[in-house]
């Protein structure tokens, strides 16, 4: 059972404050991306984050993802997580809390998840980029059955027809134990599906 918004707010902000995160260092040749955990309320303030099913075009169609993508020349992984999550799902003025590991993926890119809070706005996807967006309330993270595995593949069960691969429910694995449960957890080892090395 999770703590009212407010100190849940402050419980996860501390714990990420706390984490040792472990970040890959800039080089030349990497390729750099970021998401966000956005955490939002509805209207009795219950909190649920966003993931979004990608357009059926572009990279990783069809998948299921956080806001984010690359990063432009210049930006820095929070900058870049911030400007993903207003420009595919609508939410703007957010409150970073922290970071988690960054997760380098088998197509070589190393994405790194920003957990931000933004009240009780209302994400709107962008059609160009996004085929649908869906809450999940944060309680579905500490549900029986989630994580579950189907052979070495990470699963993240979300909803009843929401079921999250790595290297996303590998972040989303992360961010349930660290940032909600306060225990450690190092998910860089967790198998990606072959459908999603694009």
């Amino acid at each position: 059972m999770l703590p009212p918004i407010d100190v849940l707010r402050e419980q996860i902000t501390a714990r990420l404050t706390a984490f040792d995160r472990r970040e890959v260092p800039p080089a030349g040749g990497i390729l750099r991306a970021a998401v966000t955990v956005c955490v939002l309320e509805d209207a009795e303030r219950v909190p649920y984050t966003i993931l979004l099913r990608r357009a059926p075009r572009g990279r990783n169609p069809g998948q299921w993802a956080l806001p984010g993508g690359r990063l432009d020349d210049g930006e820095q992984p929070v900058e870049a997580a911030l400007r993903e999550l207003a420009e595919e799902a609508g939410v703007k003025d957010v409150e970073v809390a922290g970071l988690l590991d960054d997760f380098v993926t088998d197509s070589g890119f190393v994405i790194t998840p920003v957990v931000a809070f933004g009240g009780q706005q209302e994400p709107v996807p962008d059609p160009r980029e996004v085929a649908s967006l869906h809450a999940v309330p944060l309680e579905r993270f500490l549900a029986p059955g989630v994580p579950r595995w189907e052979g070495e593949l990470l699963q993240m069960p979300l909803g009843p027809s929401i079921v999250v691969h790595a290297p996303t429910g590998a972040i989303l694995w992360q961010f349930a134990e660290v940032a909600l449960r306060g225990r450690e957890l190092r998910v860089f080892d967790v198998a990606q599906p072959h459908w999603t090395r694009t």
